[in-house]
């Protein structure tokens, strides 16, 4: 993942951007963005953090799973949706698109082209 990447339409990573740092999530969001053909496009499952923080559950349970990946690994976090695309436009990726969201886990697309 932080070599090489194997080539595909699309690459699903689960729970995998919250336990690095974004400089480390950068390295391997560029080798995905190399393994992809021009209309590829990277799927992630990952928690989102609410831009403003409020005492609703699913806020809660993110901001729980956040402090849990501050204690167990060292540069992993949970991120905002502008944090995500953040992420994505610095490896190379047009934008995202948030796709759904159940129980707290959202599927997000970094897009090749949109």
């Amino acid at each position: 993942m932080f070599v090489s990447v194997p080539k595909g339409d699309a690459i699903f990573m689960k729970w995998i951007c919250h336990d690095w740092s974004d400089e480390h999530c950068l390295k391997f969001l560029k080798n995905c963005y190399e393994a992809l053909p021009e209309n590829g496009k990277v799927i992630l499952a990952e928690c989102i953090l609410p831009e403003t923080l409020d005492s609703s559950l699913s806020t809660k349970q993110v901001v729980n799973v956040d402090c849990i990946m501050l204690a167990l690994n060292p540069g992993g976090k949970e991120r905002t949706e502008k944090e995500y695309e953040a992420l994505a436009k610095g490896s190379g990726f047009e934008g995202i698109k948030v796709v759904c969201n159940v129980f707290g886990v959202y599927v997000i697309e970094l897009l090749k082209k949109i």
